[in-house]
């Protein structure tokens, strides 16, 4: 088998994971993505690599793009507050990126690390058997 036969079948692995994984372990995996984004462009303005930030940015707003364009407002009345905090996230990495500012990059990240732990622990609670704690 070659590298590139191994990169498909890793990639198409990741496909079928993503596709049926059950809403709520998206969602996760959405945030786990972005954080490694937000991680990988604090280690690029380490560097001084700026095409890394930019790529790593760009990256990490199109996921809030992504998980903000899933919300659906009509099933819920909180919808349109997190609507509004993910357009925050989006504008705060969009300004850290322009620029190249490391520290509203990294005040971001923490904000959406917190997001991303609730998240996960809400994630958590419904996956758990019926009668027992997390």
């Amino acid at each position: 088998m070659t590298t590139t036969d191994a990169a498909m079948m890793q990639r198409r692995y990741l496909k079928d994971a993503i596709e049926t994984a059950a809403p709520a372990v998206r969602l996760t995996m959405l945030y786990d993505a972005l954080e490694l984004d937000l991680c990988r462009a604090d280690a690029a303005f380490e560097a001084g690599d700026m095409k890394a930030i930019n790529d790593n940015l760009v990256h990490a707003q199109e996921i809030i793009l992504t998980l903000r364009d899933t919300i659906k407002p009509e099933l819920w009345d909180g919808a349109p507050r997190l609507i509004a905090l993910h357009n925050y996230f989006l504008m705060e990495l969009l300004g850290a990126n322009i620029d190249k500012d490391r520290q509203r990059a990294a005040a971001a990240a923490a904000l959406i690390g917190r997001v991303g732990d609730a998240w996960r622990a809400a994630a958590e609670s419904v996956s758990a058997p019926e009668g027992t704690a997390s």
